[in-house]
């Protein structure tokens, strides 16, 4: 499988672009000419420093207005096609992109487009070039890619093909099925983008906000299997218009479109078996079944702090590493590692951020598919020197430099608590949590697509819909991953300014990613009562909240009155209702947070959090003051 990507896609001059390109283990490239113009060198100087790269030029784009023009348009038309010819040549690319005409005056017809890239077909075929055609989704006449096809099958040219792009034909909705009728050899070239669900104008829907497959909510999977059922085999490309990608890392964004092209035709492997995909063998999804462990870098005073807070939530130390200054704590099924070691990744953590979280561990059914799923798709391993008696567990760096381990139960590298750990308790009045609810990473908006796509390339997840959530000072963007039965569940939190309460925790961590935890309990005001009497302090909720929730919704004053006592937020949908009370912020915005759902409820009490960000930033450090 050759893949390829428009130059267009991603940000920076054209030498950086190359790079990012290359680095991220592309074959080649599709030179958009503006790009090609905005360069300095000549052509030949281009297509040398492309192939000095390991790429190739799998097609020069886009020729606009070429068919149907009438009279001396339609000569110029001609004129300027040997020139795109010239060039073509002279950067030693074979294939050009002929979009449907959208100029106002172009005329109609099938025929009449088909004589016209006949001809063309004549012309490229003298200096052995090759013409794609394809339907633009908002072209004067043509717009769908069946009359594309019809188009190119009239004709009737050895050196004339199809070029399908996928938002063209989903956007406008066109059964992508429809595709697999169209002889294989006859599509010249495939353009993959996804993008999210919004009604909007064509035009401005793909120039803004196209985005790699698994980004968004458009059947780039069913177009991709009608295509390679079509038989096709020739490279997949991305052609990716995107503001935040143009301002974005070209090194990440050409990253994340290798991980969606191997994430994608993968699962066109899977779901059309017959269908042979030259790409290497790689696991599927891995499923999660849980939350392992989470890790904190800590020492000194702020070792103590958190331990003081563990120990008033109900944890109880029970166990210290056999070599390292570790100390596991637990309550339920739940697992927090507080790492003081002066060596190590935890150390490096530590030295950057305070106390953070460093590491978690995801339960898997097969930690070696995991890693080398993650692997095949880009991701980088990780490793660290190993102490006699210390188990060897696949890992990744995960967002922001911290770090994920992959742990199973058929390896023995669950076993890795009677390994490594020795006994080492002290009681303490277990509050009933019985295991880790979600995680809560934290990022700039604009990596949110990054480690969104990260994840359900990776692991069996579904995504739920972006929210925003309102923040006294900006907007945080906020989205859900979990899996189908809830096992484990993570939600991405994108800040766009650092005066929210998730921007001023990046800054002040230097891109900390875990902002909080969330445990679960089976009764919150059993817990709760626990908690207080071993000094747990809650977020204090302002009064005029639970005025309003009476309001909201039909409850009891009684009830009413128990959870304002207890500093419980209450949402409901559908299904049922949650339950959530929280911890005081520590340090710079970290901050824990007990939940009970009750039949059903599946979100994160989203109308709630804009009380409760409120609420946290008024126990924290005020605008203007100086961390030190």
């Amino acid at each position: 499988m050759k893949t390829s990507i428009a130059t267009v896609s991603i940000s920076g001059s054209l030498p950086d672009r190359l790079e990012a390109i290359a680095a991220a283990g592309f074959d080649g490239i599709e030179i958009f000419e503006q790009d090609f113009i905005a360069h300095d060198g000549p052509p030949q100087e281009v297509g040398r420093m492309i192939q000095d790269h390991g790429l190739e030029i799998t097609l020069f784009q886009p020729f606009r207005d070429f068919e149907g023009l009438p009279g001396d348009l339609r000569r110029k038309a001609f004129d300027r096609a040997e020139r795109k010819f010239d060039l073509m040549q002279e950067l030693g690319t074979d294939l050009v992109l002929i979009c449907s005409a959208v100029h106002p005056e172009a005329v109609g017809g099938i025929d009449r487009a088909a004589d016209d890239l006949a001809a063309l077909g004549d012309r490229a075929a003298k200096r052995g070039l090759r013409v794609g055609y394809e339907a633009l989704a908002w072209g004067r006449h043509v717009f769908d890619h069946r009359d594309a096809w019809e188009i190119v099958r009239r004709a009737d040219h050895p050196q004339v093909g199809l070029i399908l792009d996928s938002f063209h034909t989903l956007a406008r909705k066109i059964d992508p099925d429809t595709i697999r009728s169209i002889p294989g050899d006859k599509i010249f070239f495939v353009q993959l983008a996804d993008a999210p669900g919004i009604d909007m104008d064509l035009l401005y829907w793909s120039r803004h906000f196209r985005n790699m497959p698994g980004e968004g909510d458009l059947d780039v999977t069913g177009f991709m299997r009608a295509v390679m059922a079509a038989g096709y085999t020739g490279p997949i490309s991305l052609e990716i218009f995107n503001d935040q990608f143009r301002g974005g890392n070209a090194k990440t964004v050409a990253q994340d479109g290798y991980r969606s092209l191997v994430a994608l035709m993968d699962d066109v492997r899977r779901q059309e078996p017959e269908i042979k995909i030259s790409l290497p063998v790689l696991p599927a999804r891995v499923a999660v079944e849980g939350v392992s462990f989470v890790e904190f870098a800590t020492r000194g005073a702020e070792k103590d702090a958190i331990e003081r807070l563990l120990s008033n939530m109900g944890f109880q130390r029970t166990a210290r590493h056999i070599a390292k200054d570790l100390t596991l704590w637990q309550q339920g099924d739940i697992r927090i590692v507080l790492n003081a070691d002066a060596e190590g990744h935890a150390a490096n953590s530590f030295v950057t951020r305070g106390t953070s979280v460093c590491d978690v561990g995801i339960s898997v059914t097969d930690s070696d598919a995991a890693l080398l799923r993650a692997k095949a798709l880009g991701a980088e391993p990780f490793r660290q020197p190993l102490g006699a008696g210390e188990l060897d567990i696949p890992a990744i760096r995960g967002l922001r430099g911290s770090v994920l381990h992959f742990l199973d139960e058929t390896s023995g590298l669950n076993d890795v608590w009677d390994i490594e750990f020795q006994q080492d308790l002290v009681t303490g009045s277990d509050a009933g949590l019985t295991k880790i609810d979600h995680i809560a990473q934290t990022m700039s908006y604009d990596e949110m697509l990054s480690w969104s796509l990260f994840y359900t390339t990776l692991f069996d997840l579904e995504k739920s819909a972006m929210v925003d959530v309102i923040d006294p000072d900006g907007l945080v963007r906020s989205q859900a991953l979990a899996t189908r039965d809830g096992a484990f569940r993570i939600t991405l939190n994108g800040a766009e300014t650092h005066r929210t309460l998730a921007g001023s925790f990046l800054a002040a961590g230097f891109g900390a990613s875990v902002q909080h935890v969330a445990f679960a309990t089976d009764d919150i005001f059993a817990t709760a009562k626990v908690q207080d009497a071993a000094g747990f302090q809650p977020l204090p909720i302002p009064e005029n909240y639970y005025h309003d929730l009476a309001a909201r919704f039909d409850l009891s004053q009684d009830f009413i009155d128990r959870i304002q006592t207890a500093s419980i937020l209450y949402d409901e949908d559908e299904a049922g209702c949650l339950l959530q009370r929280y911890s005081r912020p520590y340090g710079e915005g970290l901050f824990f947070e007990i939940v009970q759902r009750t039949d059903g409820y599946a979100g994160y009490g989203a109308p709630n959090a804009p009380f409760r960000i409120a609420a946290q930033k008024r126990l924290m450090r005020p605008k203007g003051m100086p961390r030190y």
